[in-house]
Order: structure tokens, then C-alpha cells, then sequence
């Protein structure tokens, strides 16, 4: 039977001869690989004292982004949780009531927004769907936690600071 690629090595049924039987050539060609991997470059890197170079389009840590003004951009359409493939973002949305003007944009905001780290895959669906370029995520990645309630974002975690409180 004719194979779809050409890789496949037909299996050698003879008979093992006494030197075969030792396992001596099969040992001594073991030995051989882990000596030449002894002489390699390391692939791991030590990080504390080292940072590993990221790509271009890493995606890292999604953040909420605020306008000029420094208003909530996030408008709780709904896509980037629609869009997400691994359902890890909730969200529920409220009216902006009157006074509020300099908190939200539009009349419509997330009330709650919550993103579970752990369900997570990185995808960058999210930050495709927004219309209103509310989500995106950074070149960090999150950091280590003990409990899972610790991979759980909500809107406070993830929102950037305002620029009106900085001044």
C-alpha cells in the first residue's frame, strides 16, 4: 500500500542478533544524544534575572480603556463576550443616570464586567469585537495566584486609571 507521505519506514522484523541482545549499541546511542545535548544552548531562560524577548503580537492582559476625557468607553454591547470562544467574560449593563455624564460615554454602561482568567485563551477575539475600542489587551500577562477567585477580573482590576485623577 502506497502511503499518503513519504516518512514512513517499513518495520524490521529480523531476528536481534547477541550484540542487539546486550542493548549495548541501543545504550551507547543514548549516551550519544544526551552528550551532545549537554553542549547545547539552553532553551529556558532564568527570569528573575533575564526577560524573555515577546513577540510583536503578543497578546497579554486585557484592559479597559477610558477616552480622553477619561470616561468609560465600554458601552456593554455585549460582542466581546459574544465573540469570546471560551466564554469567559460577563457582563451586565445599566443606565447612565443623570449626573453621570462625566463617568460614561454613552447612555448604556457595564454596570459589571467581569473576566475569568482561567477560561481565558487569549485569543484576541475580544479586542477585534469591541466597536468602540473599550478592550484591549496589553503585553503583560497575569500574574500568579493561590486561588482561583484570584483569576477572576473584575471592572475595577481591569480598568486603566483616570487622567483627570493624576492631575
Amino acid at each position: 500500500m502506497q502511503t499518503l507521505t513519504n516518512r514512513a519506514k517499513p518495520v524490521d522484523r529480523s531476528p536481534m542478533t547477541p550484540m542487539e541482545k546486550l542493548y549495548i549499541p541501543g545504550i551507547a546511542k543514548g549516551m550519544w544524544i544526551t552528550l551532545k545535548h549537554l553542549f547545547r544552548r539552553k532553551a529556558t531562560v532564568s527570569f528573575p534575572e533575564k526577560k524573555r524577548q515577546f513577540s510583536p503580537v503578543f497578546r497579554g492582559l486585557h484592559v479597559l480603556n477610558r477616552d480622553e476625557e477619561g470616561r468609560e468607553r465600554c458601552t456593554a454591547c455585549g460582542l466581546c463576550a459574544v465573540a469570546c470562544p471560551a466564554e469567559a467574560i460577563t457582563m451586565e449593563a445599566a443606565e447612565r443616570k443623570p449626573g453621570e455624564e462625566h463617568l460614561y460615554r454613552e447612555e448604556k454602561y457595564a454596570a459589571r464586567y467581569e473576566i475569568n482568567m482561567l477560561r481565558c485563551i487569549f485569543c484576541g477575539f475580544c479586542e477585534e469585537a469591541c466597536p468602540k475600542d473599550a478592550v484591549y489587551m496589553s503585553e503583560t500577562f497575569p500574574p500568579a495566584d493561590y486561588q482561583r477567585k484570584g483569576f477572576i477580573y473584575g471592572k475595577q482590576d481591569l480598568l486603566i486609571p483616570n487622567p483627570k485623577d493624576n492631575k
